[in-house]
């Protein structure tokens, strides 16, 4: 049963590009519509491995611009947070619908190696379907704060992971007083995962809760030009070349002023 869902999960999120590419040509034209001279929308279908460490550079850039919060939007993901993060896990989901919704995303998992670099990327997908009063489109932008090695763990068994199911998730403190409420936390048990969410389109968001995660084991073969384990790639694989803009992003986020 779990084998055909992640077949078909993973199906879902490598297929969908014309879904995506339409959704966001439709926002595009939205927005051009009320005045807005453009929209940046990430892809949720999986790409190269520079492909894909680029998108992920983007969607945290998105979390670190202090510009975010001068025009109001107290998202910023705190340093201290960034520093102390055990693993990230980096993805754009699309979802779409009416009454019925489907949503099919990808990104990118790298984990903290002992020595302090961050791990070769692993590649991740989300798919799923949903029911209730909504009708629209939009495109998500999430980044998953790993605070644990359980949580990091968890990514690494293979199969796939439920946000608010096998982990614990919570919302994660942001902008400028966020420092303070992780040093009053610093003492405390935290969740194992901090969710930051972005979202483009006309549905409120995104619920983190309930996502599950999978393995893209294929996708990671095509990466890496072999089969390879994402607990090889987050626990001992050295830094990829490949995804030096992602690496870089990360230790912009991690240097830059509290703010």
């Amino acid at each position: 049963m779990f084998n055909k869902f992640k077949e078909h999960a993973s199906r879902a999120a490598e297929g969908a590009t014309s879904f995506g590419q339409e959704a966001g040509k439709r926002m595009s034209t939205m927005a051009e519509q009320s005045g807005v001279n453009k929209v940046s929308v990430n892809s949720p279908i999986i790409g190269s491995l520079s492909e894909e460490s680029a998108k992920a550079s983007r969607i945290l850039e998105q979390f670190i611009n202090k510009e975010e919060i001068e025009h109001g939007f107290d998202s910023i993901i705190p340093v201290s947070v960034i520093k102390k993060a055990k693993g990230l896990v980096i993805f754009t989901v699309v979802k779409a619908g009416f009454l019925w919704s489907g949503r099919a995303g990808s990104g990118l998992l790298v984990a903290r190696l002992p020595d302090g670099q961050w791990s070769a990327p692993s590649a991740i997908a989300t798919g799923g379907v949903g029911f209730g009063a909504q009708v629209g489109a939009d495109i998500t932008d999430v980044v998953l704060i790993l605070n644990t090695d359980d949580a990091v763990k968890a990514f690494a068994k293979g199969g796939n992971v439920t946000i608010g199911g096998n982990l614990a998730v919570s919302a994660g403190p942001i902008g400028a007083g966020g420092e303070a409420a992780v040093a009053t936390a610093s003492g405390r048990e935290v969740a194992p995962i901090f969710s930051y969410t972005k979202s483009k389109g006309l549905f409120a968001g995104m619920s983190i809760e309930g996502t599950v995660l999978l393995e893209l084991s294929k996708v990671n073969t095509k990466f890496y030009g072999k089969p390879i384990k994402a607990s090889e790639l987050i626990h001992t694989a050295p830094p990829n070349q490949e995804a030096a803009p992602l690496y870089a992003m990360i230790k912009r986020a991690e240097d830059r002023d509290p703010y």
